[in-house]
């Protein structure tokens, strides 16, 4: 199988040396999808190559690490299909939603919390998580199950929730009753009256089903690094409210250890979503992991790394927070044993970047060629994303092929 394509004539114009290129960029949010990125830093690699003379066999596979880009990075690198539907948005109303459907045997569903459930979807005035729920997530995992899927990935970045995945449960066919044996409301305020958790009425195909959580969030359920704590601000909450959604975070893990025998509160990553994390494990089964391993390993990025002389990465911006399992960070992990140089492109260099020096990452680049404002920048983020490409593969051509 070639795992490199090559620009079509180069050949032809006398191009004897080459270079395989691995592009993998994640998205410049609020400006290009990872596909649209990925396609102009490849633009940018063809420009430098024929200017240096030298063929450039360069493979693209668009990434995402559970975030909104998640259906679209995982369809355009491997097929399949995006299925529309009308399901609960995070308030209760009916919009346009969608997943993912690949040819595989397993029929695999790649869905994004986000396209639900997600905090872009409601307006600032709205942001309530006392009353956002993840029900319309629910939905579209149903409807996964439904096509006969039976390995269902979902990416749960983005959230306007902090339900701990009632919502989700309960458009499955879970009860989740107080003690009068009614169901809880929807919404993170209504957990702390939750007395028993009832899965009889679960649908079955979710017993037959693999579900994998794509995300790069850490966090534990409850207390000062818990859901409520660091991401409810975000998401409305007042400071006030945090503490209530905190207590009812940890009443939710009480009953969950009690009726399900399953313990989620101190579980890395049970924060995440809002508590989402935790409900997807406890009471659908599902495995946590690392978002952007969860596309290397589909993509069989290992098949590509060792005959690779460069890959280059980027996002909308580069900091510290990188190394907290975001692509790049997770893409220089990948290439490190292969000793495969990773350069990383982003739409600003932020607060401590540097330290990725030390986690793989061998250069930085930004694509801002001048002064100009965040606007302009994010309007014309194809072009400078090219024009940065350009420059940085001509410079890691120049001294590939410098004169000795």
């Amino acid at each position: 199988m070639e795992l490199f394509s090559t620009l079509d004539g180069q050949k032809e114009k006398g191009l004897m040396s080459a270079i395989n290129v691995i592009v993998a960029p994640d998205s410049f949010k609020g400006s290009l999808r990872s596909t649209e990125a990925a396609r102009a830093i490849k633009e940018g690699i063809l420009a430098a190559a024929e200017r240096r003379g030298v063929e450039a066999h360069i493979r693209t596979v668009p990434m995402a690490d559970g975030g909104e880009g998640t259906v679209d990075a995982i369809l355009s690198a491997f097929g399949g299909r995006r299925l529309s539907l009308k399901v609960m948005d995070p308030l209760g109303r009916k919009i346009d939603s969608f997943f993912g459907l690949l040819a595989d045997q397993d029929r695999t569903a790649v869905i994004e919390l986000a396209a639900a459930s997600g905090l872009n979807l409601i307006r600032a005035e709205e942001r309530n998580p006392l009353l956002t729920t993840t029900y319309g997530t629910g939905e579209l995992i149903r409807a996964a199950l439904d096509e006969g899927s039976r390995k269902i990935i979902i990416g749960i970045g983005g959230s306007a929730t902090s339900d701990g995945g009632a919502g989700m449960a309960q458009a499955l066919g879970a009860r989740l009753l107080d003690s009068g044996g009614q169901e809880i409301r929807l919404g993170g305020g209504a957990l702390g009256r939750l007395a028993r958790i009832d899965l009889t009425g679960l649908d079955p195909g979710i017993k037959l089903a693999r579900v994998i959580v794509a995300s790069d969030v850490r966090n534990v359920l409850y207390g000062p690094d818990g859901a409520a704590a660091v991401y409810g601000p975000q998401k409305g909450a007042s400071p006030e409210m945090v503490a209530t959604l905190d207590r009812n975070l940890k009443h939710f893990a009480d009953v969950v250890e009690h009726d399900l025998g399953t313990k989620v509160a101190d579980l890395p990553g049970a924060g995440a979503a809002g508590g989402a994390g935790a409900g997807l494990v406890a009471l659908l089964g599902a495995e946590l992991q690392s978002g952007i391993d969860i596309i290397m390993d589909l993509a069989q990025l290992d098949a590509m790394l060792p005959d690779a002389d460069l890959l280059i990465t980027g996002e909308g911006a580069t900091d510290f927070q990188t190394a907290y399992g975001k692509v790049p960070f997770g893409l220089a992990q990948a290439a490190k044993p292969y000793g495969v140089p990773v350069f990383c492109i982003s739409g600003s260099l932020g607060k401590e970047y540097q330290t990725l020096y030390d986690h793989g990452i061998t250069a930085f680049f930004s694509i801002i060629n001048r002064p100009m404002t965040l606007e302009e920048a994010m309007q014309h983020a194809s072009a400078l994303l090219t024009a940065a490409a350009e420059n940085a593969c001509g410079a890691f051509l120049a001294r590939k092929y410098a004169k000795k």
